[in-house]
């Protein structure tokens, strides 16, 4: 039997795993660990999103893992592409915290996190792929870890204990 490896996904980057593989990233803050899985053939990704738009870019070369509005359709490419079925993706979220306290200067440009989530859902719901579960918001770091074989998405916060959703 092959031992499981759990794959590390850093920070603006994602890989795709099979079972009996886990996959895990680590420093969410107000970045967001986005998961697309097919439960049926135990494969998923993971995608940590730094930023909602790729026209925050700097310079000419846009890294897709980075930004909401291109990490999403890369990571569905590369899940179907490791055998996911499309109209059986599914997704989970974790992150997009709000790490620190403004005043109303900034206002918007500041809720890096909110806005996160908000753009990791609607490329979701553009690619017809439900959110079944999210631990999104609040105050707290997260690392998560995902198990393609059993669907669970552990999360760990600097406040708490495990939570699986």
């Amino acid at each position: 039997m092959k031992t499981a490896e759990a794959v590390k996904v850093g920070i603006a980057e994602m890989e795709v795993v099979v079972a009996p593989n886990v996959i895990r990233t680590c420093g969410l803050g107000s970045c967001v660990g986005v998961v697309i899985y097919d439960s049926g053939k135990a494969v998923a990704g993971m995608a940590h999103v730094m930023l909602p738009h790729s026209s925050m870019a700097r310079g000419g070369v846009v890294n897709a893992a980075k930004y909401a509005d291109t990490a999403v359709e890369a990571l569905c490419k590369l899940v179907l592409a490791a055998g996911g079925r499309k109209g059986m993706l599914k997704a989970k979220l974790a992150g997009g915290a709000q790490m620190f306290s403004f005043s109303t200067v900034g206002g918007d440009m500041m809720r890096i996190g909110a806005r996160n989530v908000e753009e990791v859902k609607k490329q979701l719901e553009r690619l017809h792929i439900p959110v079944v579960a999210e631990d999104v918001g609040g105050h707290s770091g997260r690392t998560i870890e995902f198990n393609p074989q059993t669907g669970v998405l552990a999360i760990r916060t600097a406040a708490q204990e495990i939570k699986e959703i």
